[in-house]
């Protein structure tokens, strides 16, 4: 495994797995280039040390080629995030890609058309991995967001580099920030866990009671824990399958002396609609008829609490249904309780697509200590698993 930081690219052709899965509306246009910017750092890294830069990612779900999830739409957005020009060179196993890559001067940038257009990029198909592999001399893995997978230009390509492998700044400062709340944090340790499902981030749980000092559970998710401790939860969101996981994890918890945090309260509506009718009840009593959609005013305050008196806090998932207006409260004071922890001196860290969201919708993104740009990936590297196109650079 090479570095980066010290790594002589001059001369050097260097293919970079970027992820560069970003959204596009209508007219095709890139409305929010977080992920391209992200990337920005490597690439300068590498032009800057007199080399040539080949980037290819994935768009998307396409079924074959879907020019509507063509990379060539956010070749504006890519140059004006490096300011220069790039080449958009299409299909990677063209011949016209292939003559356009085995010529680069020192500062090019290249493009290369969807990965997954190819159906082997997903089956991880090592001969698709060679072909990719011909447009470099060197490669640099800087896609945590598709680190879990186990894809051609993820994790196999890295076979065909065994001197000339690398993780990009992302990858690092990922791996960095994520290990800082698993390995090394500073107590009290806080994590704070929504959603909408038990059965997504069990096995989340589990791994983080051996690290943490309070779990802090919103989200739909809370239903299936307070009636796992016979609360009556209404018409709220529960898995039933997984009761017993949730008893499971309490007892764990209260055995290691880890604290979960459950919402005191809720707001509660009649129906999931944004114009419901809804009022603050109990969270043990619910009644008949209505749901959870948010934690309540005394839960706000209480997890508030939690967190300021904590110094390292991890936040994977929203407190509540955030989308509609009505029950975004509770993520929104969540947010601001973290960008407080953080100024006090607390490190945090946000991850998962919900809570990224969440924290950019309320324009605290900047005032927390590292925002992941990994959904999956983080979900699954928090569960404890070594993920595939991390294993291929290190091993």
């Amino acid at each position: 495994m090479a570095d980066i930081h010290s790594y002589d690219f001059t001369g050097k052709r260097v293919l970079i797995r970027v992820d560069f899965n970003v959204p596009l509306n209508d007219a095709r246009e890139v409305t929010d280039d977080t992920r391209i910017q992200a990337a920005v750092p490597t690439i300068k890294r590498v032009l800057e040390a007199g080399g040539s830069a080949v980037l290819m990612s994935h768009l998307g779900r396409p079924k074959g080629e879907d020019p509507a999830l063509s990379l060539k739409h956010i070749v504006p957005a890519v140059e004006k995030a490096l300011g220069q020009a790039i080449t958009f060179a299409g299909d990677p196993l063209a011949d016209a890609a292939k003559e356009t890559t085995a010529s680069l001067g020192a500062g090019a940038v290249v493009l290369l058309e969807n990965l997954r257009f190819h159906k082997e990029e997903k089956a991880g198909d090592e001969f698709f991995a060679g072909q990719l592999a011909e447009h470099g001399d060197v490669y640099i893995n800087d896609a945590f967001g598709t680190a879990h997978r186990a894809h051609a230009s993820t994790a196999v390509i890295a076979r065909f580099f065994p001197h000339g492998k690398m993780f990009g700044f992302v990858m690092e400062q990922e791996i960095e920030h994520i290990d800082k709340v698993l390995d090394t944090p500073a107590e009290p340790v806080t994590a704070i866990i929504g959603g909408a499902k038990v059965s997504s981030k069990i096995t989340i749980l589990e791994n983080l009671l051996k690290r943490v000092n309070h779990i802090i559970i919103g989200g739909g998710m809370a239903y299936t824990f307070a009636k796992a401790k016979d609360g009556n939860i209404g018409s709220s969101l529960v898995e039933d399958d997984f009761i017993t996981s949730a008893k499971e994890v309490l007892s764990r918890a209260e055995d290691r002396g880890v604290k979960i945090h459950l919402p005191t309260d809720s707001i509660a509506a009649d129906r999931f609609a944004a114009d419901a009718d809804t009022k603050q009840v109990d969270t043990m009593d619910i009644p008949d008829g209505w749901m959870g959609l948010d934690i309540g005013e005394k839960a706000r305050a209480d997890f508030r609490e939690v967190i300021l008196k904590s110094k390292t806090i991890l936040w994977n998932g929203p407190m509540g249904v955030f989308e509609m207006e009505p029950f975004a409260s509770g993520t929104t004071h969540i947010a601001k309780a973290l960008a407080k922890a953080t100024e006090d001196g607390a490190f945090t860290l946000v991850g998962g697509g919900d809570s990224v969201a969440a924290i950019n919708q309320v324009g605290l993104a900047s005032q927390v200590s590292y925002v992941s740009t990994g959904g999956g990936a983080m979900l699954e590297y928090l569960e404890g698993k070594e993920l595939p196109g991390i294993r291929a650079i290190r091993r």
